[in-house]
């Protein structure tokens, strides 16, 4: 039986991956902090397995590494949350340190403590986004993560091939989550987290470097960003503009 541990299984894309992997007959180690929640899924398919933990605590994360059998074939770094300093002249840093912590250091964590555990051959995959792409209004702490994630996925990627470990960078659009709901904004091209799980499911099948999604709004994304830098600047104060003048 393959295994694979998805971080962030307790809600979202991790939940729903987590289901699917397991409905292919995969072994999986869900994780979360919500113990009611990784404790459904294994009551739904009992080769689900529930790892309780905070990936920004060190120590969990080192325990709950501790409680993996065997190797796994997977890795799937998926935790992450989203908060928006909508004041760059009141600036939070509290929030900011927050988002760096969740998003990008509690990755460093989770490599340290989970990275041998990938056998030869094996995958890793780490969720960032395509917010990754742009600099944005408001996602200053968000964007900052996520842009430093996409640097690692890469980087690892030329780092772990001598290992015979494939790297998978993965860069979502807007997906409907929890945690998307919270948004006060349009979200184009909203997909599902069903249509978020086969994208990437499928994209990691075919061992691809990069896995992004939905593919039109993610291309207009990397279209925008090829443009000369001011031209994007003038687009993104118009929607800064915009979102401040909405009631």
């Amino acid at each position: 039986m393959k295994q694979v541990l998805i971080t962030g299984a307790s809600s979202g894309i991790g939940e729903q991956l987590a289901g699917d992997y397991a409905r292919q007959g995969w072994q999986v180690y869900a994780c979360g902090r919500n113990s009611d929640k990784l404790q459904a899924l294994h009551k739904a398919q009992d080769n689900i397995v529930p790892l309780v933990f905070d990936v920004t605590d060190t120590q969990q994360v080192h325990q709950a590494a501790s409680e993996i059998t065997g190797q796994l074939d997977l890795l799937l770094l998926n935790a992450g949350n989203c908060e928006y300093i909508d004041n760059p002249m009141q600036f939070d840093a509290a929030l900011f340190e927050r988002i760096i912590k969740v998003n990008l250091v509690a990755i460093g964590y989770c490599l340290e403590a989970l990275l041998p555990k990938i056998k030869s051959g094996g995958q890793l995959g780490i969720v960032s986004s395509s917010a990754a792409y742009l600099p944005f209004p408001r996602a200053t702490a968000y964007g900052s993560a996520k842009a430093g994630v996409s640097y690692l996925a890469k980087t690892l990627a030329i780092e772990l091939k001598p290992h015979n470990i494939a790297v998978s960078l993965i860069s979502p659009g807007f997906v409907k989550t929890p945690l998307t709901d919270k948004n006060d904004f349009d979200m184009p091209m909203q997909v599902s987290t069903e249509y978020a799980s086969n994208a990437i499911i499928a994209g990691l099948a075919k061992r691809r470097s990069e896995i992004h999604f939905p593919y039109f709004f993610t291309m207009i994304l990397k279209l925008l960003a090829a443009l000369p830098a001011p031209i994007w600047r003038a687009i993104a104060q118009k929607m800064q503009t915009s979102t401040q003048s909405q009631p």
